[in-house]
């Protein structure tokens, strides 16, 4: 074990690295999460550090619900992350280079959450996607790719770290979202004005509302709540795109509208 690392657990070593944009490599052998679930308690620890610099935890998000990007993680599940309010933006956001080791960023169906959910008030029916949406947004999640080598990593380690979260940029909440056409909204990726990749809806496992279900199941079996007012961000139907300084990104999704984001 690294001597820096002598003193510390996992919790503080992950939060630690996150907070001053360390390179992460495997965590030393004996503090490993050696499966899905224990990345999930790890990650309840780190957040409980982060939430000091980085505020209170006011979203979620979810990465690997489409097929794009399980082919483009090497990743067959879906995996959840939570986001922090000091990392939320709104409409139009401006990042500074420098806050990033690799900065990219995916076109996502974002939902708000109309009611609490708790492990002991769950049932399928009362809390079905369909009943426990207020509304719906456009959404740009913000990701940063701070791993020696993600697939060698582990997927227990990367849901540790919040599954490469960094922030979003969120659009204006439409309220009206039961007279869309989930599946077929058209999203779309730009950067300088070019379009880089388009996705619909029906990628997300389907459609967008098995992407909820899914989430808040898993967060009911580890006996969690979503809270209300809370969102989610559904997974990105356009793979990552990376960014440099200068760029100016957009991602668009149809009856959503559009969020844009300036590296500087």
């Amino acid at each position: 074990m690294k001597e820096s690392f002598r003193n510390m657990n996992a919790a503080e070593i992950l939060s630690e690295q996150r907070k001053n944009l360390t390179l992460i490599g495997a965590l030393p052998h004996d503090l490993e999460p050696t499966n899905e679930s224990a990345g999930y308690r790890l990650q309840e620890r780190v957040n409980r550090i982060l939430e000091g610099s980085l505020g209170p935890v006011v979203g979620h998000k979810i990465g690997c619900t489409t097929s794009v990007m399980q082919r483009f993680l090497g990743i067959p599940t879906p995996c959840a992350g939570e986001i922090f309010a000091r990392t939320v933006l709104k409409g139009h956001g401006r990042v500074p280079r420098q806050g990033f080791r690799k900065i990219g960023i995916e076109c996502e169906i974002v939902v708000s959450i109309s009611k609490t959910i708790t492990p002991d008030t769950y049932s399928e029916a009362a809390c079905s996607s369909l009943n426990v949406i207020d509304s719906m947004m456009v959404g740009m999640e913000i990701v940063d790719d701070r791993y020696k080598d993600y697939a060698s990593l582990g997927v227990p380690t990367l849901i540790a770290d919040n599954f490469f979260d960094s922030g979003c940029v969120l659009g204006e909440a439409v309220c009206d979202w039961q007279k869309l056409d989930l599946n077929n909204l058209l999203g779309t990726t730009r950067v300088n004005g070019v379009v880089l990749g388009t996705g619909k809806g029906s990628l997300i496992m389907g459609s967008p509302l098995k992407a909820l279900d899914w989430f808040i199941k898993s967060r009911v079996s580890r006996g969690l709540s979503v809270k209300k007012d809370q969102f989610v961000m559904l997974g990105s139907v356009v793979e990552t795109k990376w960014l440099e300084a200068g760029d100016m990104a957009e991602v668009e999704i149809d009856s959503l509208g559009s969020v844009t984001l300036e590296v500087a």
